[in-house]
């Protein structure tokens, strides 16, 4: 299945307040119930044991509202591992209900922060929205910016991904969701391929697996 790149509506906010709003919860409900939370708190706390720390500084990029670091940060408190999130986004108004994070407005390919400022930065479903060299060239932002890991999870393109997809439309509210789900899988990376661009970084080893249901979990270290 051959990559195919689409604009995906909620990167512009292509919509109403309402809709995009809509579509945000129906995102958080793909993160929750398909391997969004389980991937960010399985690849924290591998990263915390690696380097026996129980308290750490999390850079979300493109994190919308912030639900994923939030949940994961939930998640990890029950193993002894507290985070300290910050949320980036280039969308601002993706940032009004924050829960208590610091937020930023920002790029992701050129970090509005000084070199190794957090212990990881992390994004999630974000890196397929990408062409290549702008992949390569956002994770190297975020190993000048951590000092331990890039964490990426993400979805893989897979056709039979694209058909649990389409099935699983009637669950959303948004119609924004029903444009951007499909899309998402078309224009997302193979495991494969997304080492490739990896290598092309300046990473001292990768850890990339495939997780539940078409997810990819790859701990990028410093």
């Amino acid at each position: 299945m051959k990559r195919i790149a689409i604009p995906e509506l909620l990167d512009t906010d292509n919509g109403t307040p309402a809709e995009v709003a809509s579509s945000l919860v129906d995102l958080n409900r793909i993160n929750r119930w398909f391997g969004g939370v389980s991937t960010t708190s399985s690849l924290i706390l591998e990263i915390a044991e690696k380097i026996n720390a129980n308290s750490l500084s999390l850079l979300e990029v493109a994190s919308g509202a912030g639900y994923v670091p939030q949940a994961t940060s939930r998640t990890v408190s029950r193993r002894g591992v507290q985070l300290n999130i910050t949320l980036l986004d280039y969308n601002a108004s993706h940032l009004r209900d924050r829960n208590g994070s610091g937020a930023v407005s920002g790029d992701a390919v050129s970090l509005p922060f000084r070199d190794e400022s957090f212990d990881i930065v992390s994004s999630c479903l974000f890196l397929h929205h990408l062409p290549p060299e702008a992949v390569v060239a956002s994770v190297k932002e975020g190993l000048r910016v951590c000092r331990t890991a890039v964490v990426i999870n993400d979805v893989i393109r897979h056709p039979i991904h694209l058909a649990l997809v389409y099935a699983s439309l009637p669950l959303y509210r948004s119609r924004l969701t029903h444009h951007d789900a499909p899309a998402s899988v078309r224009q997302a990376y193979t495991l494969e391929e997304m080492r490739e661009m990896l290598r092309k970084t300046n990473a001292s080893k990768l850890d990339a697996r495939k997780q539940f249901l078409f997810r990819m979990g790859i701990i990028v270290w410093k």
